[in-house]
């Protein structure tokens, strides 16, 4: 591993520089300035970084009131009830969400900054690095150790054509003074699920276009289960394609996929890209000094959250690891601990969540089964569809099931996902099942309290052994 960090009393007052000032690169300053050092906070983009001011926050601000139009029509599952709810004033629910941005950037990020004095935030133009140190505008700053937490950006998928149509992104969709009557969302990951659901409920007619399926990374039960929700609220799914040309005319935008060796045409208001993120490394120098990076230019790092070359660490979406925000938080914080303490923390994302807030959501942790499989064990698995949890028989709302992956041999949980309307919160239980090794005979004698989601869990269970269908309410 290439050593930079030759002369370490050439330090210009800093122990630690930090580049980007998002989630992972405030992780990063402020165990660093916890830990008696003095940092170099070096601003990438605007302060906060993309989950306050783009990404978790507004997006799910927009969800949950689109959740909101949806439930009222969504009443008439009780018998009696009915219900009608839609949008009034576009542009009044995008400015709510601007000034929800704009007030968690300044409480959670700005306002924070003078609370540690030992944090000097630097914004004066792009961020270079060099030998022992980085420049940023037309300043030099040493440090012996470097965390690199830039972030990524959305990116256009290789369409002929996309350049030229005006194609939305994540960021740019939220920020439409009008409401569209029409769009295309291509690409199915997460992203795409959230903001194409979120848009047909705000009355948008959406057609949702994917190479493979819905979810990919999700089992396909559950990638089935949601497909099926979105096609009963109206959505129009179009799977298992290649990508071929892109147009604008006065129509509007025309996307033309080849699917089953046949041309299929759609034409919308607008074309939405959910397809891909790039990790923010470009003009940084990073081929100048050494560090690696992968194809997509993230940054390649160890356990440890160090780069290949010593002394400099990276954390986040800039690097290839999970892309998610507390992961990235979590990441920069064992990349600030190793740095400026000496110490040896190893990132493990073995007991990861992950949610997709959908709805019904979907959550997941541990391996799914064919990953299981792949590692060479020998699995078992559980499915309970949520027409057998007590819950959503009382919600009337039985979109959804449990799938749970196990040991044969050992009996030991490996993983589960859950779709479901309250599965972002039930998840958590069963990551301290795998981060405890629990067994699905523990988790089946375990105490759940009745009527909830999370009893599905010991539902599921319990589907190991027996046949949950012939319990009676509260019986196992």
């Amino acid at each position: 591993m290439k050593d930079l960090n030759k002369n370490d009393d050439e330090q210009g007052g800093y122990d630690l520089i930090v580049l980007g000032a998002g989630s992972a690169g405030f992780s990063a300053a402020i165990t660093g300035a916890d830990a008696g050092k003095r940092v170099a906070l070096v601003g990438h983009g605007t302060i906060g970084g993309t989950c306050v001011n783009v990404g978790c926050v507004p997006s799910k601000a927009m969800i949950r009131a689109a959740e909101a139009v949806h439930c009222a029509g969504a009443a008439k599952r009780f018998p009696g009830l009915s219900g009608r709810a839609q949008v009034d004033d576009w542009q009044t629910l995008v400015q709510s969400k601007d000034d929800l941005v704009t007030t968690l950037r300044q409480k959670k990020y700005a306002d924070l900054l003078p609370e540690y004095e030992d944090v000097d935030y630097i914004d004066a133009g792009p961020a270079r690095l060099i030998e022992g140190g980085v420049t940023v505008g037309e300043r030099t700053l040493k440090a012996p150790r470097t965390i690199i937490a830039t972030g990524g950006r959305p990116v256009l998928p290789t369409i002929d054509g996309i350049e030229e149509i005006g194609a939305l992104n994540s960021t740019s969709l939220l920020e439409l003074e009008v409401l569209p009557k029409s769009l295309i969302f291509i690409g199915a990951g997460y992203i795409g699920a959230e903001l194409a659901q979120m848009m047909s409920r705000m009355g948008v007619k959406v057609t949702l276009v994917a190479r493979s399926h819905l979810l990919p990374g999700a089992e396909p039960e559950v990638s089935e289960a949601l497909a099926a929700a979105f096609e009963a609220e109206g959505i129009t799914l179009l799977t298992g394609l290649s990508y071929d040309t892109v147009r604008r005319d006065d129509a509007g935008v025309t996307l033309r996929v080849i699917q089953n060796g046949k041309p299929v045409e759609v034409t919308a208001d607008h074309l939405v890209s959910t397809a891909g993120r790039r990790a923010n490394t470009k003009d940084m120098g990073l081929d100048a000094i050494g560090v690696e990076t992968d194809a997509r230019g993230s940054i390649v790092v160890g356990e440890d959250m160090q780069t290949s070359v010593r002394g400099i660490y990276a954390a986040g979406d800039v690097t290839d690891r999970d892309q998610f925000v507390y992961m990235a938080a979590y990441g920069a914080k064992l990349a600030a601990k190793n740095a400026v303490l000496g110490e040896d923390h190893r990132y493990d994302n073995a007991a990861m969540p992950w949610v997709v807030f959908s709805d019904p959501q979907v959550a997941g942790v541990g391996l799914g089964e064919a990953q299981a499989r792949d590692a060479g064990l020998d699995v078992k698995t559980s499915i309970v569809p949520l027409d057998q949890v007590p819950r959503a028989l009382a919600a009337r709302d039985t979109r959804g099931l449990i799938k749970l992956v196990a040991d044969r041999k050992s009996d030991r949980l490996l993983g589960g996902q859950i779709i479901a309307p309250e599965g972002s919160d039930t998840i958590q239980t069963l990551v301290m099942a795998l981060k405890f090794g629990m067994t699905t005979k523990a988790l089946g004698e375990t105490i759940f309290p009745y009527l909830t989601t999370v009893e599905g869990l010991k539902l599921a269970a319990q589907t190991f052994d027996m046949d949950v269908a012939k319990l009676s309410c509260c019986a196992g």
